[in-house]
């Protein structure tokens, strides 16, 4: 007698429980690498036991196959979910998935995984302890270990030079695509957000900061994505005007910034 034919294992399904982290992936036509990103993120959460995640794709506006290989990754794991937007732009997709998650703390980071996930734990200890309100990436600390062309370096250390002389914020890399901040907080400080493109991650961080919530820090290992969808002119463009922008704002309020921004010397452990 032939032996029965193995059942094929049930697809994880989704926690009744909302989660504790869920991390959100902005797309925009990412079909060529979103099912790889988006297993391998699931293979390392479940194997360095990140506590009850969730990881929610967030495609704003794609033309290729984008968003039904998000629907696929859901349907076959519950704790994968697809969020679609019409409309273009990181920071608008970010804070639509941001504010209508359950969890306790949200996150992103770029779906080609350019950081290191072994800076995923250091990244999310802080805020599950009560540490830190946000934390992020920094690729230009000692420690860091970064790779990419040296005309995005100049660009991006002259731009985090220029947003230390005009606010001293007490953070040094405003835009690496790895950060987290408690839901809380984010409640808080999303509605104040105006951008909706890339200036999204600098404009959270500068009002994070002029609110006195402590800023973490992370060392990061990042390699640059070579096909990365960022237009440099328009985007420079763009962060100067919202430079400009922020600190007319921050003049007109009469206050000045309260910056608590740590350094991994205290790292708090991951539960």
């Amino acid at each position: 007698m032939d032996a029965p034919a193995p059942h094929a294992a049930a697809p994880p399904a989704a926690s009744t429980e909302a989660p504790i982290v869920e991390i959100v992936i902005p797309v925009y036509n990412e079909g060529a690498m979103l099912e790889r990103s988006i297993r391998q993120l699931c293979a390392y959460l479940d194997a360095h036991g990140v506590p009850r995640w969730k990881i929610t794709i967030a495609d704003n506006a794609s033309t290729d196959a984008t968003l039904s290989i998000a629907k696929q990754l859901a349907a076959e794991d519950g704790r994968v979910a697809a969020f679609h937007l019409t409309e273009k732009g990181r920071g608008r997709a970010l804070k639509a998935a941001w504010l209508a998650s359950r969890a306790e703390i949200v996150a992103y980071m770029d779906v080609d995984l350019s950081t290191n996930l072994d800076a995923f734990g250091p990244l999310i200890a802080p805020l599950l302890s009560g540490h830190s309100q946000v934390a992020i990436g920094n690729r230009l600390m000692r420690s860091s270990q970064t790779k990419r062309q040296w005309k995005r370096e100049v660009l991006s250390r002259g731009y985090n030079l220029l947003i230390t002389v005009g606010f001293r914020p007490g953070f040094t890399d405003a835009q690496c695509g790895f950060k987290a901040i408690r839901m809380d907080v984010a409640r808080e400080l999303l509605p104040k957000v105006r951008d909706t493109g890339w200036f999204f991650d600098t404009e959270l961080l500068l009002l994070a900061s002029r609110a006195g919530h402590r800023i973490y820090e992370v060392p990061v290992d990042w390699i640059e994505d070579l096909d990365s969808r960022v237009h440099i002119a328009s985007t420079v463009r763009d962060d100067l005007m919202g430079l400009v922008r922020m600190r007319l704002a921050f003049f007109r309020s009469r206050t000045r910034p309260r910056a608590r921004s740590v350094r991994p010397s205290a790292r708090p452990v991951l539960p």
